[in-house]
């Protein structure tokens, strides 16, 4: 089985900045200075076959949607190398929907953005509206919607669209266990049809079903990658000997955690150095245009 997907030594990292007007400051600030920054995920590496099901478990905070979010090319890493071969598609709670939209625009909006054409839209317009199961909601607006409704149909509309590469983050966790287990059904039929799924879920037992191996990151940092049942256990005992702590243990225990994932930069990243190389032309640029309309109107004797 050929590799689908392939990260290595993948980093996402964000300036910690006291107020907003900071990241302005920061942006047009062209000299290499110390650097507070955030690791969400932190020199993560690992690769996944064509066909796999990857489950993905981690405490809250511990990096699961930044994860996901790079699999999807939502966001970019800060540093090192993904390699996708496929169309990723995210499903989360709302994920890619306005809510100004109504639930029947949003359909339009979202195929679109996955490449299909306004046929092939509508060929697909009732299988998705059926799988949603949302009634008349179809015709409101995104923002009426319960976080189950959003969840029935952001997960209808991503497995209409026909990914080769499913990221399930949480989108399972809310509404009823009917259409919890109809979705499972469904990604059943796409391991049959050989597509590559990541499942993020606090759900061991959905995880052990359905997962091929299992991925625990735990605080940006990759723990543990190997068979389900193994990374499972493991991560059942870990949380079991946490919920054992008293509040003051815990709360130390995840500043502990958090404090590693705080580093201080002597410099810029090569990312960061080239985005304020571009936005240092486009300020000498701006910075020009005034002065050559200036000349022209006094050659022109305005």
């Amino acid at each position: 089985m050929k590799t689908k997907v392939k990260l290595k030594n993948i980093s996402k990292s964000y300036d910690m900045l006291e107020k907003k007007s900071d990241k302005i400051l920061n942006l047009f600030s062209l000299k290499s200075k110390k650097n507070k920054q955030f690791l969400a995920v932190n020199n993560v590496s690992f690769e996944v076959r064509e066909g796999e099901t990857i489950g993905i478990l981690g405490l809250n905070g511990s990096g699961k949607s930044t994860l996901s979010n790079i699999l999807a090319r939502v966001i970019e890493p800060t540093e090192g190398e993904l390699i996708i071969n496929g169309e990723p598609s995210l499903i989360a709670i709302s994920a890619g929907l306005n809510n100004n939209l109504s639930g029947l625009e949003n359909i339009d909006l979202k195929c679109m953005m996955h490449g299909l054409t306004e046929e092939e839209i509508e060929n697909v317009k009732e299988d998705i509206i059926d799988f949603a199961d949302i009634g008349d909601y179809i015709y409101q607006p995104v923002k009426n919607y319960s976080s189950g409704m959003k969840s029935r149909l952001g997960f209808a509309i991503a497995v209409h669209t026909d990914p080769d590469i499913l990221i399930i983050d949480e989108a399972l966790s809310v509404g009823d266990s009917t259409f919890a287990q109809k979705c499972l059904d469904k990604l059943e039929e796409f391991k049959k049809e050989g597509k590559t799924i990541f499942f993020i879920s606090h759900s061991a037992a959905q995880m052990k079903t359905f997962c091929d191996r299992v991925l625990w990151i735990h605080y940006g940092e990759l723990k543990e990658f190997g068979t389900k049942d193994e990374v499972i256990n493991n991560y059942i005992s870990f949380t079991k000997w946490f919920n054992k702590l008293s509040d003051a243990e815990k709360r130390e225990y995840k500043k502990k955690m958090f404090q590693k994932q705080i580093k201080i930069s002597e410099g810029y990243t090569q990312k960061q150095n080239r985005e304020r190389s571009l936005l240092s032309q486009i300020a000498n640029v701006l910075l020009f245009i005034p002065l050559l309309i200036l000349s022209v109107l006094i050659v022109l004797g305005y």
